[in-house]
């Protein structure tokens, strides 16, 4: 393809197409009062409407209600969502989408929120055994068997680019790591990306959902490259998520430049409307990105830090249980993560560094990890990050269980630029302990 970067030149039996999947989206300052119209469009007369209970009785929700009833759309709601969820949390969300007799699903709220409406939806749609659509290896990984629900996404953080994906990801308490399940099926159908929300989210939440959408789009472009993934499936049977193409590119590359400008200013000022915006802008690029090209190592090793993780705790978010923010868990992991893959791709992590505001004049291709490491230390200093995976609790004692632990994240682990078993999963731990 004359358009394409040479990084994608096809290989001997290598794939020569890849594929893209995205909701159609809306973006703008009070675009959830469309919520009501696009249902009417969509043709539902009864929704399920999934939140949080902190968010049920705020005005984001309210302004969505009230756009159903002006359209007389019918709508029951579900506000038992658990931040950061897990099996239980997901089954019980199914079996309430199940007896309530809805043709469609609403979700207002973050990735938590997002992720458990697509999972009822999912399985009130295609019913089957939990583990059936979870990924493999821990799961059967079956793909899922027919449609689903229409479901509107109305993002309330800055970060998860949940409403751009197919991916639900959630906790799996038998084993203490996070994994998911994907299908361009739990695409939403229609995304309602409205800034204005973000005026009231907390400084560590924008923070730390930042961190999100800024790992989204580094995994992004950074990811094994399409034509060289290892799944040779192809057609309709192509994964979700394939490895780093053209198009992710372009859009992780924006992404990026938003967050190197405007993640400091977003999480000093909640005032600051133009930075806000330009986060929730960057945020669904960057959803978009990763759905198409993949997550990789940051993330593959950030859900055996969430699953182990004991006695922590992080103002802003929901009180009374242990709960490291996914943004967190992602960007303690990365700075040590592209110190060791940047030897693959220098030139990517090089434009990925200066895409985030770092100086590359002068740099080598040897220089690539450091350069890229270092842009994203300052990041975290200036926003009040912890020093590595060992402020929270973690030492040499614990890199054999969180290497353990990040071993059968396959979908995501065996999308990155280098071949990693538990040795080198270990070292990488290591070098997360501590970084200034």
């Amino acid at each position: 393809m004359a358009c394409c970067h040479a990084d994608f030149a096809a290989l001997e039996g290598s794939d020569r197409g890849f594929t893209l999947g995205m909701p159609t989206f809306t973006f703008g300052p009070g675009v959830l009062a469309e919520a009501g119209a696009n249902a009417a469009e969509l043709g539902l007369s009864r929704v399920a409407l999934f939140t949080d209970r902190r968010l049920a009785s705020g005005e984001h929700v309210a302004k969505v209600k009230a756009s159903l009833a002006d359209a007389k759309v019918d709508c029951i709601v579900y506000d038992e969502v658990l931040i950061e969820p897990n099996d239980k949390s997901f089954q019980d969300a199914a079996r309430f989408a199940k007896e309530s007799n809805v043709d469609g699903f609403v979700s207002v709220g973050g990735g938590s929120v997002m992720d458990t409406c697509k999972a009822a939806n999912l399985y009130s749609s295609q019913p089957a055994e939990f583990m059936t659509y979870v990924n493999a290896p821990i799961g059967a990984g079956q793909r899922v068997p027919g449609p689903v629900k229409p479901h509107i996404a109305c993002p309330t953080t800055s970060g998860t680019g949940s409403e751009t994906t197919g991916i639900a990801i959630f906790t799996l308490t038998s084993m203490n790591a996070k994994t998911g399940i994907i299908s361009r099926r739990l695409i939403p159908t229609v995304a309602l990306v409205d800034p204005d929300v973000t005026r009231t989210l907390p400084a560590n939440v924008v923070a730390s959902t930042g961190f999100d959408c800024m790992s989204h789009a580094l995994e992004s472009m950074t990811a094994r490259l399409y034509p060289r993934r290892l799944n040779p499936a192809q057609g309709i049977k192509r994964p979700v998520s394939q490895g780093a193409n053209p198009f992710s590119d372009a859009l992780a590359t924006q992404a990026l430049n938003g967050v190197g400008q405007f993640l400091v200013r977003a999480v000093k000022d909640a005032s600051d409307a133009e930075a806000r915006t330009e986060m929730m802008y960057a945020a669904m690029l960057a959803g978009i990105a990763f759905n198409a090209a993949g997550c990789h190592l940051p993330h593959g090793l950030s859900y055996a830090v969430s699953g182990l993780i004991k006695d922590w705790h992080v103002p802003g978010y929901p009180e009374g249980r242990t709960l490291l923010p996914h943004g967190m868990s992602v960007v303690l992991n990365n700075p040590s993560v592209w110190r060791a893959t940047a030897p693959t791709h220098p030139e990517r992590h090089l434009r990925c560094a200066e895409a985030l505001g770092a100086s590359a004049r002068g740099a080598t291709p040897d220089d690539a990890g450091e350069v890229l490491a270092n842009r994203i230390i300052e990041l975290m200093r200036a926003t009040d990050m912890p020093n590595g995976i060992g402020e929270l609790g973690f030492g040499e004692a614990q890199l054999d269980a969180l290497a353990k632990g990040a071993e059968p994240q396959y979908r995501v682990i065996k999308n990155a630029p280098i071949d990693v078993g538990h040795a080198e999963i270990r070292e990488l731990f290591r070098s997360a302990l501590r970084y200034w």
